[in-house]
C-alpha cells in the first residue's frame, strides 16, 4: 500500500525515507514507554540483511540511563511501537543480542515509498524558504598559471555549490581573485617595461609569458640582505661584498619602483591600469577555460577580485576602530577574538592592509549586500587559523548580522593536499607545481588509451573516442578528488583513477551507460518503454529490494552533503547504487523476464536508477557519457 500523500515539503521527505519514518515511530514508542521526549532512536540500516532492513540500537543507552536491562527496555519499545504498516509488526522475536531491535519493511509499503520517489523532484522538492548560500571557490592569482593546487578548491567548491542548488537554494559563487597589492604591482611594472621596450605586445600576451615575468619581477625585488651580512661577517672579500651590495641596491630600487607602480594602480593611472587590465584579461580567459573544461560552474560574473574591495578597506578599519572592535597593538591594529590566542591583524604598523582586512570586507559584502545566510569557504586546510580569526572578528564586528537580526553562518570547508606517489605534495620532477591543464591533458590521454584497449577494433571513430575520453578523463580526476574525505590528503594515481573497475568515476559512468544499453535493447525488441514508466513495482527478489532501499536513501544523502559540506558521502552512495544495480542486472532478467508485469516493473526500477545516477553525477559535476 502507498503511504498517505504528503501535506508539505517536510512530510514529503518523510514519506520517501523509510529510515526517517521508522525513526519517528521508535521515538514515539520510547516516549510512550518511558515518558522521554525526543529520544534518539538510533536507527540505521541493518548490519546483516538476513535479520531485517533496519535496526534500532536505542535500548542500550536507554537501559544505562534508566538503570534497566537493555532487553527489557527493547521489549517495552516493541510493545509500544506502531510502524503504521511501513514495516512488519514488531514482536519479541524482533529483539536480538543485548537489545537490538530488527525491523523488516513491508513489501507493499516499500513499493509505495519508491513510487513517491519516482517524481520529477526525486524526493527533493524546493524548500518553502530557500536560503542564499555564498560559496568561495577557485581562488586564482593574476599572472600565474593554474596548477594542481587549484584543483580541490574548484572541484569541491563547485560540488558543494551544486548540492545546495540541487536542494533548491540560491547559490552565489565567488572566485576570490588575487589581483591587487604589491606582488601584482611588481608584475604590472615588469610587463609595462617589457612592452615599452618592444619585447612583448600587450594584445598578444599569453599566460606562460606572464608567469615567467611574474617570477622575474619577484626575483628582481628580492634583496639578498642575508647574503650581504654573511659576506661582511666572514670577511669574504671586497669583490663578493661589492656584488652583493649592487644586488641589494638594485632590488631596493626595483621594489621602490614597484611601490610607485602600486600607487599609480591605486589611483587608476590610465597607462598602468591598461597594463593591469591586459594581465587580468589574459589570466581570467585561461582560468575560465580551465573551469569550463573541469565542468565547474565558474564564470566571469562570479569573479570578485581583491581589487573590488580596495576602496572599502580603509572604511572597514575606521569602522572597527570607531566602535572599539579593533585596538592598537605595537603600532598595528588588531581584533581580539575570544578563544584564539593570536589576534586578527587588520592593519600593519606601516598602515598596510592584509588578507584579513579584505576577507572582512568580503564577509560584510556577502552578508549585507548579497544576502548570504550561509558562507562557505573552500580553501586549503592550512588556512584554518586565518579563517578562525577572520570569522571571529566578523562576528564580533556584527558583519554577520543580517537585516532581520539573524546571524549568517560562516564555514571553512577545509581540504587536504594532493600527494604524489612519494607521499609528498604532487609536483614535477624539477619541483615545480604541475599545471592543471597539463594534468587534465594526461588524464584524457590515459582515458583514450583505456577505451581503445577495452574496445579494440570496435572503439569507433577517432572523434567519438576523443569526446568520450575527454568526459571520462575529467570524470576520473574529479571523482578521485571528491570521493576522498574532504579534510584528508590523498595520493594521486592516474592508473587507479581511469580504471573502469572499482570505486572510480569511469565505473559510475559505465553503470549509467549500461542502463542506457538495456533500454536500447528493449526498444529494439519492440517493448513499449512508455508502459514501464507507470508500471506497478514488484520488488520480490532480494536484489530488487536492496536497490530500492538505496534509491530511497538518496534524498537523505544529498541533504547530508549540504549539511556536512562533504561530497564524498554522495560518491560513496552512488558507488553503492552502481554496485547494487550491477547485481540486480546480473541476477534479475529485465528484457528477458519471464512475464510482462515483471519486465515492466524491472524496467521502471532500472529507469529510476538511471535518473538517480544521472542526477547524482550532475550534482557531483561529472560530465556524462551515454555510451561506453
Amino acid at each position: 500500500m502507498s503511504p498517505t500523500p504528503p501535506a508539505d515539503n517536510h512530510s514529503e521527505l518523510q514519506q520517501i525515507d523509510p529510515e526517517a519514518l521508522i525513526a519517528d515511530a521508535i521515538t514515539v514508542a520510547i516516549e510512550r514507554a518511558f515518558g522521554i521526549e525526543n529520544a534518539d532512536p538510533i536507527v540505521g540500516p541493518a548490519r546483516n540483511p538476513k535479520f531485517g532492513d533496519f535496526q534500532s540500537n536505542a535500548a542500550m543507552p536507554l537501559g544505562k540511563r534508566l538503570g534497566k536491562n537493555p532487553r527489557e527496555v527493547a521489549a517495552a519499545i516493541v510493545e509500544h511501537a506502531d510502524l503504521g504498516g511501513i514495516a512488519e509488526p514488531l514482536t519479541a522475536e524482533s529483539i536480538a543480542g543485548p537489545g537490538f531491535i530488527n525491523i523488516t519493511l513491508n513489501a507493499d509499503a516499500l513499493s509505495g515509498l519508491l513510487e513517491n520517489l519516482d517524481t520529477p523532484e526525486l524526493g527533493l522538492p524546493t524548500p518553502a524558504s530557500p536560503e542564499t548560500v555564498v560559496v568561495d571557490l577557485c581562488g586564482v592569482n593574476l599572472a600565474k598559471q593554474m596548477h594542481v593546487g587549484h584543483l580541490r578548491s574548484n572541484v569541491i567548491g563547485d560540488t558543494i555549490a551544486r548540492s545546495f542548488e540541487r536542494l533548491g537554494h540560491t547559490v552565489v559563487r565567488q572566485n576570490h581573485v588575487g589581483d591587487w597589492g604589491l606582488p601584482i604591482a611588481m608584475v604590472t611594472g615588469k610587463v609595462k617595461a617589457e612592452a615599452d621596450a618592444g619585447r612583448i605586445a600587450l594584445d598578444d600576451l599569453d599566460l606562460a609569458t606572464l608567469n615567467r615575468l611574474y617570477k622575474d619581477a619577484q626575483l628582481e625585488c628580492a634583496a639578498d640582505r642575508r647574503g650581504l651580512a654573511a659576506v661582511r661577517k666572514f670577511d669574504l672579500g671586497p669583490k663578493a661584498e661589492a656584488e652583493l651590495e649592487e644586488q641589494v641596491a638594485s632590488a631596493e630600487e626595483a621594489l621602490a619602483a614597484a611601490k610607485q607602480t602600486l600607487v599609480k594602480l591605486q589611483s587608476h593611472d590610465p597607462e598602468i591600469e591598461a597594463v593591469w587590465r591586459s594581465i587580468e584579461r589574459t589570466t581570467m580567459e585561461v582560468c575560465l577555460a580551465v573551469c569550463a573544461r573541469l565542468h565547474t560552474r565558474v564564470t566571469d560574473g562570479d569573479s570578485a577580485g581583491e581589487s573590488s574591495y580596495a576602496t572599502e578597506l580603509a572604511g572597514v578599519v575606521a569602522d572597527l576602530v570607531d566602535r572599539g572592535v579593533a585596538e592598537e597593538s605595537d603600532g598595528a591594529l588588531v581584533v581580539r577574538v575570544e578563544g584564539i590566542k593570536e589576534p586578527c591583524l587588520i592593519r600593519k604598523g606601516d598602515g598596510g592592509f592584509l588578507y584579513a582586512t579584505t576577507d572582512l570586507a568580503a564577509i560584510r559584502r556577502r552578508v549585507q549586500t548579497l544576502g548570504g545566510d550561509r558562507l562557505v569557504y573552500c580553501v586549503d586546510a592550512r588556512q584554518g587559523l586565518h579563517f578562525r580569526q577572520v570569522f571571529g572578528a566578523a562576528h564580533k564586528a556584527g558583519y554577520t548580522t543580517r537585516p532581520d537580526g539573524s546571524t549568517a553562518t560562516l564555514e571553512h570547508a577545509a581540504f587536504g593536499t594532493v600527494l604524489g606517489e612519494d607521499g609528498k605534495p604532487l609536483k614535477t620532477r624539477s619541483g615545480e607545481n604541475i599545471k592543471l591543464d597539463a594534468l587534465l591533458d594526461e588524464a584524457v590521454e590515459r582515458a583514450e588509451a583505456a577505451i581503445r584497449e577495452r574496445a579494440g577494433e570496435n572503439a569507433g571513430e577517432a572523434g567519438d573516442v576523443r569526446t568520450a575520453a575527454e568526459a571520462i578523463g575529467i570524470a576520473a580526476i574529479k571523482y578521485a578528488d571528491l570521493q576522498t574525505e574532504r579534510s584528508k590528503d590523498y595520493v594521486f594515481s592516474f592508473d587507479r583513477m581511469v580504471s573502469f573497475e572499482g570505486n572510480t568515476g569511469p565505473y559510475l559512468l559505465y553503470a549509467r551507460a549500461r542502463i542506457n544499453s538495456m533500454f536500447e535493447k528493449a526498444a529494439s525488441r519492440g517493448i513499449d518503454l512508455s508502459a514501464s514508466e507507470s508500471a506497478p513495482l514488484r520488488l520480490e527478489a532480494e536484489e530488487e529490494k536492496t536497490l530500492a532501499l538505496l534509491l530511497l536513501r538518496t534524498p537523505r544523502v544529498v541533504r547530508g552533503v549540504a549539511d556536512s559540506l562533504e561530497p564524498h558521502r554522495l560518491c560513496a552512495h552512488l558507488y553503492d547504487l552502481a554496485v547494487a544495480f550491477s547485481k540486480f542486472y546480473d541476477r534479475c532478467p529485465v528484457v528477458g523476464a519471464d512475464d510482462e508485469a515483471t519486465r515492466l516493473s524491472r524496467l521502471r526500477l532500472a529507469g529510476l536508477t538511471r535518473r538517480v545516477l544521472t542526477d547524482g553525477l550532475e550534482t557531483l559535476g561529472l560530465p556524462l557519457v551515454d555510451r561506453m
